[in-house]
């Protein structure tokens, strides 16, 4: 599904409901461009201020065949204070967007498509709406630098704080302006990056997401760089130190007693096991209780499952949420499309300990030129420049490639095979004009997403799925499907044949068939633990679903495309767990989509270690509790081989020679932890090596295991 602008629905979002001492502004006119990191422009948004107190803002984003459009207005009164907000328009994918708050007679009403509510209020307090354009930001920006400690009541609930990172001094077109890097927390489950003006009344002067795009004042764009540059070394500096606070090391070798270890080829669980590590790597794994020699750290699962780490296989990384991977039990993620250099920085500082992050196995993103083109990894519209893409990602180590919806299909064959000469696998959408069989026939390896596999039966020759056609076809469709017809179980015996891998990323789709101000099925085994405005956001519908027939209808056809998922697993297909969606808890809800699908709950684990090492081409270092490979260990209360749902109870976290507790980054988070009672980390006393005996100890079979394998 690829990024979209962060903030929208919900996450920058900010309605001031707030007194500030700003006094009323002079009529004014505004433009903001948002423009992706390769110089395209994206969308809009024009801000009309009048003198008496009315705001109208129209805002407009599109990429990746899809946005929102909206059109707002506000009022502030004479004392400063908001007294009626308006948005109307449609969300990202179609959804309708009807929201309005006022406050009167020290009352608080709010209602939109979702839910309403009331609540007495009295003083500063800031409204936050499901929907809004970044001229409430703007707002917000103003009341947070006049308010008390720069802190903010929210409603209907939490606070609003912000504080200054940088000031930079910029220019452009013979102005010189300096603007100040500014992060406020309380709203998501990450800070939000804002540039504002100086002065005793700072507003917005725009928003950088490096890597990915930038909204400025019409005028400023050229400005975009040195602001992201100044912004992710503010980040990174806050990220280095959330890691080096979150992330414990493993200094000499550590013992873990009594895991019952998953057999991830099996499928099975073992009898309790003492596990080795030593320098991130498994040195040994021994029935519970054997003599150990030289551990000078200790661990006691007391009975936990141990689980090799798991593998997300459809992540778009990015850093603010990746430690949210790691509370899941994710070790390792396959980024299916990105920055280029944005990725390449974000692999440095895993490897150089500053970020808190899984091991990221890089897909190259391969998208064509369209009106509707993603924007990420490399924009193509020739040949010899999909083949110069591939080149460079095969000279940066990407063992896979992914082709997006606006690739050109008449040189699809020909990429995907310049594509296997250089070692990787092709995966990806299905190009527009082309069905998933004719993406089999190019060569394609695996498939991204539940849709692109329907699409082979239900689209028409004239269909765009470069549009939210993709989404609303299947959506109509599947539930009319025969999965007994002669042409569904053909398709479903060749991808077994081929051994084509399926990344369903069913959790992600549950929005198809989600009604307006119902909760988001993935989420609401989490909802209760996450930040109020999150847990509002998880039943903001998606979809525009008109009536009850319609609703009745999209989940008929989501239904069977869970069922269709698992055909596919029971007549051969090699299925991989992605999700595209929330960090971490996607993966959970995913396997629990698995598991519906009809798979047992090992068999869903299975997937999401032994498959995604498979096809990621890392088995010889990841996937199983093996020694020699990659000490990525994850210990979970309950026991997730027979329920599912335990995958959540995630107790500790080892991996690149760390101790993580996710119930640490769950506070730092602002979640409330799934796991209260964490296995702690003990050190031993030392124990002399000078004797008769000693190279029988873990050190030792490791290093003839190493002379074996020379």
């Amino acid at each position: 599904m690829m990024r979209s602008l962060p903030a929208l629905p919900l996450v920058l979002a900010l309605a001031v409901a707030a007194a500030f001492s700003a006094p009323a502004q002079a009529a004014s006119h505004t433009k903001y461009l948002i423009v992706a990191e390769n110089g395209k422009q994206i969308g809009e948004q024009e801000v009309e201020r009048g003198d008496d107190g009315l705001t109208k803002v129209r805002f407009i984003y599109k990429d990746n065949g899809r946005g929102p459009e909206l059109t707002e207005q506000f009022r502030m009164g004479a004392d400063g204070v908001m007294t009626e907000y308006t948005v109307k328009g449609n969300s990202t994918f179609g959804a309708v967007v009807d929201e309005h708050f006022e406050r009167k007679d020290g009352q608080a009403l709010w209602k939109s498509t979702s839910e309403h509510g009331a609540t007495a209020v009295t003083g500063p307090a800031m409204y936050l709406p499901l929907n809004s354009s970044f001229e409430i930001a703007s707002a917000s920006i103003t009341a947070l630098a006049a308010a008390p400690d720069h802190k903010l009541a929210l409603l209907p609930s939490g606070t609003l704080a912000q504080r200054t990172l940088d000031t930079v001094d910029v220019s452009a077109n013979g102005k010189t302006e300096k603007v100040q890097l500014l992060a406020q927390t309380g709203v998501g489950l990450s800070p939000s990056f804002y540039w504002a003006t100086t002065g005793e009344h700072p507003r917005m002067f725009g928003l950088v997401i490096p890597g990915f795009a930038s909204m400025l004042e019409e005028g400023w764009q050229g400005v975009a760089p040195l602001l992201a540059e100044h912004q992710k070394a503010a980040e990174s500096k806050l990220l280095s130190d959330d890691a080096a606070q979150l992330q414990h090391p493993l200094t000499g070798l550590t013992v873990i007693r009594n895991a019952r270890v998953f057999d991830s080829e099996k499928a099975t669980v073992g009898a309790l096991s003492d596990v080795y590590v030593l320098r991130g790597r498994i040195t040994e794994v021994v029935p519970a209780g054997a003599p150990s020699r030289g551990a000078v750290n200790e661990i006691d699962a007391n009975g936990r499952i141990m689980l090799p780490g798991l593998f997300d296989m459809h992540a778009h990384v990015d850093r603010w949420s990746d430690a949210l991977h790691v509370a899941a039990g994710v070790t390792s993620a396959r980024d299916m499309g990105n920055d280029n250099a944005q990725l390449q920085m974000e692999l440095d500082e895993t490897i150089a300990g500053k970020l808190l992050a899984p091991q990221v196995v890089p897909a190259g993103f391969l998208e064509g030129e369209s009106p509707f083109s993603s924007n990420g990894g490399f924009v193509i519209s020739t040949l010899p420049q999909a083949k110069n893409a591939i080149d460079w990602y095969a000279e940066h180590g990407y063992p896979q490639l992914k082709i997006y919806n606006s690739f050109p299909k008449a040189i699809l064959k020909e990429t995907v095979a310049y594509a296997h000469s250089r070692g990787m696998r092709v995966s990806g959408h299905i190009p527009a004009g082309l069905r998933a069989q004719q993406a089999l026939d190019a060569g394609y390896d695996e498939i991204q997403h539940i849709n692109q596999v329907m699409l082979n039966f239900v689209m028409q020759p004239d269909t765009d799925t470069r549009t939210l056609q993709r989404f609303i076809l299947p959506a109509e469709k599947v539930a009319d499907l025969d999965f007994n017809s002669k042409p569904v179980k053909a398709f479903v015996a060749e991808l077994a044949k081929k051994q084509i891998s399926i990344d369903s990323t069913l959790a992600t789709f549950a929005f198809l068939k989600q009604k307006d101000g119902d909760m988001n099925e993935p989420f609401a085994a989490i909802a209760d633990h996450m930040p109020p405005d999150v847990k509002r956001g998880f039943s903001v519908g998606t979809m525009k679903i008109d009536d009850d027939a319609t609703l009745k209808r999209y989940e008929k056809s989501y239904a069977k495309m869970v069922q269709f998922v698992g055909i596919m697993y029971r007549a051969g297909v090699p299925l991989v767990a992605g999700t595209d969606e929330l960090a971490g808890f996607t993966l959970q809800a995913e396997l629990e989509m698995l598991v519906k699908a009809g798979l047992t709950p090992s068999q869903a684990l299975q997937v999401a270690t032994r498959n995604g090492a498979r096809y990621t081409r890392t088995s010889n270092d990841r996937g199983s509790v093996s020694v020699g490979k990659l000490a990525d260990l994850v210990l979970v209360d309950g026991d997730p081989t027979k329920h599912i749902g335990d995958i959540r109870k995630v107790a500790a976290v080892i991996t690149r020679g760390y101790l993580i507790y996710p119930s640490e980054i769950d506070v730092a988070y602002g979640i409330a932890p799934f796991v209260s009672d964490v296995p702690a980390l003990k050190a031993l006393e030392p124990v002399s090596t000078n004797h008769a005996g000693s190279n029988d100890g873990a050190l030792s079979r490791v290093s003839a295991l190493a002379r074996k394998r020379d």
